[in-house]
């Protein structure tokens, strides 16, 4: 007679609903975000971002408690007389009034925290599966490279949108309760549409980028080091160019400064209130990032047919 075990032993078929390989993508986005949250230095660079986010939300608040508390009054700040206009006018340059500026101003400041993230998010998403010899693995499976391709993106989209959107969607709700909120929330929605499209670009180009990027070099260093030559040394080399020879179509080679651009178009703003200036316009900032994001495309493509898969 077989013993009990036997039947423990033996293959036991799947009982589950069969899905999609779309489902496949976001199981493969989510097994990468936990692998991300073990790192404790994620969680370190997450602080750091929070702090620039508090600095922003309260700075508004600051903002409207001035006007409403001191009026016209003189204050001494430091041992010198201030007046109220002065000190307004001071924060004025801050953009912390709710405007399209105060989210531009935010997502291009948070851009430093999420560039680091970015970086070393990207070997341990995807370089560890070429370095490791896991991606046949995953092709191997009833999946395409799409599908493949798509999750790992989604990991990346994740991370953006919880640096970016997502805080910049609280600033504008808080915005809303500080100034006027009967009006501001109905006059200021292509402001939200805005900070959406904003993140959608960054999601887009960045994620591609990450990617294509981590196949590229696979290790942290190498990887830290590509993206500060990408997102420091090409911004100083732009900025330069720009100002030597008078041309400001040279700050183009600034990745995040094109992004900043297509960001604020989706916001709405006046070109001519963009600094610091000059500045390319818009749908040269749109032609520069969506080379960047067809470049990475191709190249991705071109990799990921290179791997052989046994099934």
């Amino acid at each position: 007679m077989a013993a009990r075990t036997d039947d423990l032993l033996r293959y036991r078929p799947w009982r589950g609903q069969p899905r999609g390989p779309l489902h496949a993508a976001v199981a493969l986005a989510r097994m990468s975000l936990r692998v991300l949250l073990r790192q404790r230095l994620l969680w370190g660079l997450f602080g750091l971002g929070l702090l620039v986010f508090s600095f922003f939300f309260y700075a508004q608040y600051l903002v409207v408690w001035i006007t409403n508390q001191l009026g016209t009054e003189t204050v001494r700040f430091a041992g010198i007389p201030v007046t109220v206009t002065n000190l307004t006018k001071f924060l004025d340059r801050l953009n912390l009034n709710g405007t399209a500026h105060t989210f531009g101003n935010f997502i291009w400041f948070q851009g430093y925290v999420l560039v680091i993230v970015l970086a070393l998010a990207g070997s341990v998403l995807v370089g560890n599966d070429f370095a490791h010899g896991s991606l046949p693995y995953y092709l191997s499976k009833p999946i395409g490279r799409r599908h493949y391709l798509l999750g790992k993106c989604l990991a990346v989209g994740t991370l953006i949108n919880v640096f970016v959107t997502v805080p910049a969607v609280v600033l504008w709700v808080e915005a809303g309760l500080l100034f006027d909120w009967e009006t501001y929330y109905l006059n200021n929605v292509d402001l939200l549409l805005g900070v959406f499209g904003y993140g959608t670009v960054l999601t887009v180009t960045l994620s591609l980028l990450v990617v294509a990027t981590a196949i590229w070099v696979r290790r942290t260093v190498p990887m830290v080091m590509v993206w500060m030559g990408i997102f420091a040394f090409l911004r100083m080399l732009g900025e330069q160019l720009a100002r030597e020879l008078e041309t400001p179509a040279w700050r183009l080679l600034d990745l995040w400064n094109s992004l900043y651009l297509c960001g604020l178009w989706c916001l709405g703003v006046d070109h001519e209130t963009i600094r610091p200036v000059p500045q390319p316009r818009f749908w040269q900032a749109w032609l520069a990032v969506a080379g960047v994001s067809v470049a990475c495309l191709l190249y991705l493509r071109r990799r990921i047919q290179a791997v052989e898969i046994v099934q």
